[in-house]
């Protein structure tokens, strides 16, 4: 079955690990969004995620978290290296080659958003009410996002709608 709507995402990182500046520092502005251990985002990474698809580049662990830019989706779900790595902090002994356990999708830079729009701004939006990422407990790396709400964060960042 084909699907004809682009979809959206939010993507948390920590700053300090890898922030939005390093992805657009980043050899063609791209990088392999690794090291994901959680069944549930793996799922959407596996079987979600297509080419094209837009990504809220979000600072988790930041003073104040928030969405910094955005990135889209250039390659679509395929096994994360990092697994058979017994080298890499993302090794999973337990991952077999012939079923990999983990996957990983590619994301490419797109813009910073003129101004940061921090986790605050996002709760107190009565349009964003829903949206995953101002819910209490929710800790997904990598969560869906509507299409409205989407257009919102680029809205309250400056960003023209896409």
């Amino acid at each position: 079955m084909s699907r004809s709507k682009r979809r959206y995402w939010l993507f948390k990182s920590e700053p300090g690990v890898f922030s939005f500046a390093d992805l657009c520092a980043a050899k063609r502005r791209r990088t392999t969004w690794d090291g994901v251990r959680n069944y549930q985002a793996r799922n959407l990474l596996r079987d979600d995620m297509k080419k094209g698809d837009g990504v809220l580049f979000y600072h988790s662990g930041a003073s104040p978290p928030g969405v910094a830019g955005l990135a889209e989706i250039v390659k679509e779900g395929y096994p994360d290296p990092t697994q058979f790595d017994p080298k890499s902090s993302h090794h999973d002994p337990k991952s077999d080659p012939d079923d990999p356990r983990w996957f990983v999708v590619d994301i490419e830079a797109r813009s910073a958003l003129p101004t940061f729009v921090p986790l605050d701004a996002l709760k107190a939006n009565r349009k964003l009410a829903r949206m995953l990422v101002v819910q209490r407990g929710q800790r997904l790396s990598v969560q869906p996002v509507t299409e409205a709400e989407w257009q919102e964060v680029l809205r309250m960042g400056g960003a023209p709608a896409s």
